[in-house]
């Protein structure tokens, strides 16, 4: 019976060979489909993951804020920060620290996260509240928006009530004064 165990041993030997191959290939594989649909995932998604948490955003022409991500959506972000809440252009952000680990994919995101970036703004024009509008530039100006159209908003700055129309593809965030 010495061949049989023989014969049975190099049979084991073998399967163990092919299981060990096999679980080799199929890590390979998972690990591409893995790339493959983290592909998938946007900055806003993993924002939105962070909602309700604390996170430093850089963004082009205002540098880097700190506070409490309190809402997303595909186009901009609400961040909280003290005294002073930020409308943040989602194109205008850079860099993102302490964000979530995981994404929230976009089917599972409320019919109002679809809301674009003037309608953000147009709750502050309705507000009547000053504001600051810091462009990507590096450029700010301060005061009341007026209006909001399709893709720019009318902000009355100083004493002499001087309009200026800014195009959202350069603002950058919006900041209360209040």
């Amino acid at each position: 019976m010495g061949w049989e165990d023989d014969l049975f041993a190099l049979f084991d030997d073998l399967e163990d060979q092919a299981s060990a191959l096999h679980a080799a290939e199929r890590s390979a594989e998972l690990a591409d489909r893995s790339r493959a649909e983290y592909q998938q995932v946007t900055l806003a998604s993993r924002l939105m993951a962070t909602v309700g948490s604390s996170a430093t955003l850089g963004v082009a022409g205002v540098g880097r804020l700190t506070g409490l991500v309190e809402r997303v959506t595909q186009s901009w972000l609400l961040l909280g920060s003290g005294e002073r809440d930020w409308v943040v252009n989602l194109d205008a952000v850079g860099t993102v620290e302490g964000a979530s680990v995981r994404a929230v994919p976009e089917v599972a995101w409320s019919p109002l996260t679809r809301l674009g970036l003037g309608s953000a703004l147009r709750r502050i024009a309705e507000a009547g509240e000053p504001c600051v509008l810091h462009l990507r530039d590096g450029s700010s100006h301060t005061g009341s928006l007026r209006r909001v159209g399709g893709d720019f908003c009318e902000l009355v700055e100083g004493e002499e009530r001087r309009t200026v129309l800014v195009a959202f593809s350069a603002l950058a965030a919006a900041q209360s004064r209040t």
